[in-house]
């Protein structure tokens, strides 16, 4: 394909794109297949000659569109938000063509320049304490990762690193197996999967913290788990707190848990993936009171702020936490401004080496949404998320299982788990809606989080009523049977 070829075909993948993303509410949001679909749809080896760009794209609705989950879809209801926008894809666009692999200042200087400033933007939208930012002389700073997991990661192992550094330094005679054995990380028991599977990669014990009735860690279950581990001769040394917890969007009491961590020497790492981009509204600012006591912070812009993924924001408070743990400097890496003090090499900040020139989608999108535009974004979820809180709570056989702050509503049946497993089922077997489970203690949940940048009030109404009619046709059937046994 020549430049000549590649214009004529970018306009008709952009054309195809849009009308995609107009027209994808006439799409069954689930799709219709069983795995293995795909194999016996295309040959069982790559083309010894080259095909034709008709060939390809008259494919796409044949073999892939049969088999996508369509995120962006107004009824899809499941996980969390996937952000999407227009100015968020030509980003994109523009970063596949450049092309830059961006791991130091020297191979791409606007690549990383930009970044740190996009997030020192962002971190200004969100109120973060002033040393989280780059600034031109702070010592901390933000970065864009692959996912909130990765962020975790990178905060345990930095973490772990400047306690054994630390440790060591009190006491010579202490080799680095023997404070590893001792090692433990904490997080809630509504934490994500992703800070377990840190601790597993980090090879260090992890402790869940006993949440409370709002499904919330305080100050005081914290502390009684320290006590324990410490009188048994382990070593506290991070601690993992999440503002918006997967299941029910709960939020741990910063405020009780930061000067604990502070006290203690714990790296506290907040984890705020969903719920961070709420922030940038004065009325859910709150939410992030006690940040100070942080020494890392991350959410995700590609959840809920348009920024399509992946777009992770980390900020810390000391960059040389970060690149004290991950810095090492072959000479092919080496270039001559690195010691000036005034740049950011970010593969220091990361697990892998290569990264994409990610904060270009950032600026398209606080440039072309401006804060107000985003904040409406953020706002006209959050309704929405009230009006179906409201529909089901008009509707006695139905109960609201946690608090409705942003987002994501957690209800069910009233009754047992089978049954709510079963409501479940019929819901997204109908596949005109897609809905995910939780549990939160012994109840099986049905979680409904607003997604898409397209849905509207019409689709929360048509969802409930679906919803509905489908508990009522249910409760007959599980009647009868129940008449039965």
């Amino acid at each position: 394909m020549d430049a000549a070829e590649f214009r004529k075909r970018g306009k008709e993948m952009v054309d195809y794109i849009a009308d995609y993303l107009e027209k994808i509410d006439k799409r069954q949001v689930f799709p219709d297949v069983e795995p293995g679909y795909l194999r016996p749809l295309i040959p069982d080896c790559a083309p010894q000659d080259p095909e034709s760009f008709e060939d390809v794209f008259k494919d796409i609705e044949k073999i892939i569109m049969p088999g996508v989950t369509h995120w962006h879809s107004p009824y899809f209801f499941a996980y969390f938000p996937a952000a999407s926008s227009f100015p968020a894809l030509l980003a994109d666009m523009l970063c596949g063509g450049i092309g830059c692999v961006g791991f130091s200042w020297a191979a791409s200087p606007a690549c990383t320049e930009l970044e740190t400033v996009m997030l020192d933007w962002l971190g200004k939208m969100i109120n973060l304490p002033e040393e989280f930012l780059a600034g031109k002389d702070g010592q901390g700073g933000g970065v864009i990762q692959g996912s909130a997991s990765e962020a975790t990661l990178i905060s345990l192992l930095a973490a772990r690193t400047k306690t054994i550094r630390w440790l060591q330094s009190e006491k010579p005679e202490l080799t680095e197996a023997d404070i590893m054995g001792r090692l433990v990380a904490y997080a809630s028991d509504q934490a994500h999967s992703s800070v377990e599977r840190a601790a597993l990669i980090g090879a260090v014990k992890i402790k869940k913290v006993s949440s409370g009735d709002t499904f919330s860690v305080c100050g005081s279950a914290l502390k009684k788990v320290l006590d324990e581990d410490k009188a048994s001769g382990l070593i506290p040394f991070f601690f993992c707190a999440t503002l918006g917890t997967t299941p029910c969007c709960s939020f741990d009491k910063l405020l009780e848990l930061g000067p604990i961590c502070n006290k203690e020497n714990i790296w506290m790492h907040i984890d705020a993936a969903y719920a961070g981009s709420a922030f940038i509204c004065p009325e859910f600012r709150h939410l992030l009171n006690g940040v100070e006591f942080a020494d890392s912070f991350n959410f995700n812009p590609h959840k809920w702020l348009l920024v399509n993924f992946d777009c992770s924001a980390m900020w810390v408070k000391k960059r040389s936490d970060l690149t004290g743990a991950f810095k090492l400097e072959p000479l092919y890496l080496q270039h001559h401004h690195q010691e000036s003090g005034l740049v950011t090499d970010y593969r220091h900040w990361q697990i892998p080496l290569g990264r994409r020139f990610r904060s270009l989608k950032l600026w398209f999108v606080l440039r072309m949404y401006g804060v107000t535009g985003l904040q409406e974004h953020i706002r006209k979820h959050v309704r929405l998320s009230h009006q179906f809180e409201h529909l089901v709570l008009q509707d006695g056989r139905f109960e609201i299982c946690a608090e409705v702050v942003l987002g994501l509503v957690c209800f069910r049946l009233k009754g047992s788990n089978e049954l709510n497993k079963a409501l479940l089922k019929s819901i997204n077997e109908a596949k005109k809606i897609h809905l995910v489970p939780c549990h939160l203690r012994e109840k099986f949940v049905l979680r409904f989080a607003i997604c898409s940048r397209a849905v509207e009030s019409t689709h929360i109404k048509f969802a409930w009523q679906h919803i509905s009619q489908l508990a009522t046709d249910l409760l007959k059937t599980w009647e009868q049977n129940h008449h039965q046994q």
